[in-house]
């Protein structure tokens, strides 16, 4: 039987995750990923970390899989999208710690840009809006911060990458810089219907067109690692950021199906097949995938902070001691007890894209107890997904009939059942619920012959369980009505 081990490089962990030609999970291993604040509202990874847990899991997953190396077909990268490295090409080595995309200390300069009338080409080209959260401000601070990186840059010295580009670059030794369609078009930087690097956008933002990686399909032989990492040479054949990963794992092949991934973040990607459509709402319009040169693109949503939500209640507040623990404590009391939470601890995302602003609880009183303030972080991911589905209507989607789901949260049934009784929609949960790394293990097999197209793909997806809306209407209308007046109140400005 063939295997296809998947990288999927996160902003919390790297794991590796090693699929059969079934699309069943036999091997996984994991390390979780520190993360550094060195200022508010700044967040960064030392990619140095990211390359030993990378080995590291590689190592363990290979140690445990039918045959060892041999057995191995090819293999898949997947990463969190907009996190931006730059290395000496001569060494190797990051003069900078990686900036994460969550990362907002770019927000003054994204305001430059807007204030000078900027955004209109920069949505146009790439589909994006000036955010902090995209790549392109985040390189050229880097360019302007370290000491001689501009100079070095134009000189040819050094190399840009998001997560991807870093590790194929390190897996081939430098022999291999490239990324694949659905990272270039993150970063601010790239047009997403002339499909290249974009001369203006370059100029606008300042950066030498030496430093970026050659854009390739999402699913060919780019290269193959060194033979003394593994034992022996690998074919690296598929890249795809996470969430257009998670997509294709999820089998969202046709225009209108939905899928939404719930992880540090949240983000539910649209197919809209080979038309990229634009949004009137402050919806993204992004590549799904690129393959054999046909590109389907995709409308997406953006949410900054899910999981990391649940991730502040255990690590910050201290309220609880896992994730898994907020189902039972959701359900052990009543109801929301008006207690409401915005989780823009690195601003909102979509539709208001508001950098600046930040997290809010609303209703609290003295009875209120940690099981309150843990459902109102659950309940939050469900109404942040709904603004976005909302958004697409408005502009002109379809509403989905079902969203299939995926990422940590997904695990979570009280939160699924929350989530279609507020989407009124039917939530779907797959069978194999690592669907970002099988996506990049899709991508692989395709190139290597593992699979022979997207239905193929497409047989392995099945459905585990399915959440069917089931709330009382005027309740929910209710709960929406209290989550906008939370919202209101957290997007006043200061002094408001």
């Amino acid at each position: 039987m063939k295997h296809v081990l998947a990288i999927d490089q996160g902003t919390t962990s790297t794991r590796a995750i090693l699929f059969d030609e079934s699309a069943r999970a036999v091997a996984l291993a994991r390390r979780e990923l520190p993360q550094h604040y060195p200022a508010s509202g700044w967040v960064e990874h030392d990619p140095e970390d990211i390359w030993r847990d990378t080995l590291a899991t590689v190592a363990e997953v290979i140690a445990r899989a039918p045959g060892q190396a041999a057995g191995i077909t090819a293999l898949g990268i997947t990463n969190q999208r907009e996190t931006v490295v730059v290395w000496e090409r001569s060494s190797g080595q990051p003069i900078h710690r990686a900036i994460v995309w969550q990362d907002r200390r770019t927000a003054p300069r994204c305001a430059e840009l807007k204030a000078a009338g900027a955004e209109e080409v920069v949505r146009r080209k790439t589909g994006l809006l000036l955010d902090p959260y995209f790549s392109g401000t985040k390189l050229a601070w880097i360019l302007d911060h370290v000491p001689g990186a501009r100079t070095r840059a134009e000189r040819g010295e050094l190399a840009f990458g998001t997560v991807d580009t870093f590790l194929v670059w390190r897996l081939t030794v430098g022999r291999v810089h490239v990324t694949d369609v659905t990272n270039a078009a993150r970063t601010l930087l790239y047009d997403i219907h002339a499909q290249d690097w974009d001369e203006e956008l370059l100029r606008l933002l300042r950066v030498p067109r030496s430093l970026l990686p050659q854009v390739r399909d999402c699913s060919e032989i780019y290269g193959h690692t060194t033979p003394e990492l593994f034992g022996r040479s690998l074919p690296i054949a598929g890249i795809a950021g996470d969430q257009q990963a998670a997509l294709i794992g999820q089998a969202c092949f046709e225009p209108g199906m939905a899928k939404s991934t719930y992880g540090t973040g949240c983000f539910l990607l649209l197919n809209t097949g080979a038309t990229a459509v634009p949004s009137g709402n402050r919806m993204l319009t992004t590549p799904a995938y690129r393959l054999g040169g046909r590109i389907a693109y995709a409308m997406e949503g953006s949410i900054f902070v899910a999981g990391a939500a649940l991730k502040w209640l255990r690590d910050g507040l201290k309220v609880i001691g896992s994730a898994a623990e907020t189902a039972a404590l959701a359900a052990g009391v009543p109801d929301d007890h008006g207690v409401y939470l915005v989780p823009a601890f690195v601003g909102l995302g979509a539709p208001h894209w508001d950098p600046h602003a930040r997290a809010v609880i609303c209703g609290l009183t003295l009875d209120a107890t940690g099981a309150h303030l843990a459902r109102a972080a659950l309940e939050s991911v469900a109404y942040q997904t709904l603004d976005l589905t909302a958004a697409m209507q408005r502009d002109g989607a379809r509403r989905a009939d079902a969203i299939r789901i995926d990422g940590g949260m997904a695990a979570n049934n009280w939160f699924c059942q929350f989530l279609a009784d507020v989407l009124e929609a039917r939530v779907e949960r797959p069978a194999q619920l690592e669907t970002t790394a099988l996506g990049a293990a899709f991508l692989a097999g395709l190139a290597t012959g593992v699979w022979s197209d997207l239905d193929a793909l497409a047989s392995h997806w099945h459905a585990a369980d399915v959440f069917s809306p089931r709330m009382d209407q005027k309740r929910r209308e209710r709960l929406v009505a209290g989550w906008r007046h939370a919202v209101a109140r957290t997007l006043l400005s200061p002094g408001e």
